[in-house]
């Protein structure tokens, strides 16, 4: 017995120090997915050229000082979701939550948004003008300006209709730190909500599922809920939203950063029942699936209860769940503690099987 458990204690332990690897000699899709291969890319091409200590740190926003002492998040990011519109939102929805959520979970309060619009020749203007509208909702709903931008157009054929890039700036409040290195063991791992929502959304919208699932995308502003949960739980450690590789992709980041094990109960986990159907119907996990909505939050044990009401009293949080905790070991791994009791390591994927869904 000794023997097998000391073989088992080396497959992890092998398992923990795998490094991404960029064994392709072109870009392909699941370069952009947020799994395995993005992280190998960003590896072998990204950091090598542009490495220093703000970019290492991978977090959604880099935190930079000013000269004054106040601490600055900037963020950027690109939206190439297909089709353009889905249930409930759309790309101009998206290029303003997903940058206001990336300011978010590091702890800003959003300042300002820019967007750049990359459009194909042929586009119709009256189509462009009603993603600009969405986008000008959604801004004025989360109370956040977009202040600069920019208009290229390229050639038919050249951009699947219109890319967008939004960036974002924000301040920290003083004191305020969340960073994977303050996570400890025995802390707890919140969620604000359902999972797959976004994911499957589109889906539906590309003609991928059967005409009939109630199911629209999470997009939504984050900051308002951000606030609320570091107001209970102001000693929270850390802070994600689970876009591209879904919950798997934010729990294995976690475990790598923080170099802690990040145990979740499957039984916990919160699904719609028609977005776990449409999962099955396509054979994805739902923890692979992207949401454009949805925090994960890690807060000392003493905190979690606090938290846990604080999410749940809020519009976008009637859903959260506590689903897991934080140990020491296995460091670097993501373990699934299914329904049953069985045990399984979650792993990011290496491709995607959703791609351009944000």
């Amino acid at each position: 017995m000794g023997n097998q458990q000391a073989e088992v204690f080396d497959r992890i332990e092998a398992f923990r120090r795998r490094r991404p690897r960029l064994r392709d000699d072109v870009v392909t899709l699941a370069h952009g997915a947020g799994g395995g291969a993005s992280a190998a890319l960003l590896e072998a091409v990204f950091l090598p050229a542009f490495g220093n200590d703000v970019l290492e740190a991978q977090t959604d926003a880099a935190l930079m000082s000013l000269p004054s002492g106040e601490r600055v998040a900037f963020t950027t990011d690109a939206y190439v979701v297909h089709p353009l519109r889905f249930p409930h939102a759309s790309l101009g929805h998206l290029a303003v939550n997903g940058a206001i959520n990336d300011l978010a979970v590091v702890g800003a309060r959003p300042l300002g948004l820019s967007a750049a619009f990359v459009v194909e020749e042929g586009f119709p203007v009256a189509d462009l003008r009603d993603l600009v509208a969405d986008m000008a909702e959604a801004a004025a709903a989360a109370g956040v300006a977009v202040v600069a931008g920019d208009t290229k157009v390229v050639d038919r054929g050249a951009a699947d209709g219109l890319y967008v890039v939004s960036s974002g700036v924000g301040l920290v409040p003083p004191g305020r730190a969340i960073d994977a290195a303050s996570v400890r063991p025995g802390d707890v791992v919140l969620l604000s909500g359902t999972i797959g929502d976004h994911g499957m959304a589109v889906m539906l919208a590309r003609g991928d599922l059967p005409p009939g699932p109630d199911i629209t995308s999470d997009t939504a502003p984050l900051h308002d809920l951000v606030e609320t949960l570091l107001a209970a739980a102001p000693a929270t450690r850390w802070l994600r939203d689970a876009t591209r590789g879904g919950l798997a992709a934010v729990g294995n980041q976690l475990a790598r950063d923080a170099e802690v094990a990040v145990v979740l109960d499957g039984s916990r986990l919160p699904v719609r029942p028609q977005v776990a159907t449409a999962c099955a119907a396509l054979g994805v996990d739902p923890l692979y699936v992207a949401n454009e909505g949805k925090l994960v939050a890690v807060v000392p044990g003493a905190e979690a209860d606090a938290a846990l009401a604080a999410l749940r009293d809020h519009p976008l949080g009637r859903d959260a769940a506590r689903i897991g905790e934080i140990r020491a070991t296995p460091p670097g791994i993501v373990v699934l503690v299914t329904p049953f009791g069985a045990t399984r390591i979650v792993d990011m994927l290496v491709g995607d099987p959703l791609p351009r869904i944000c």
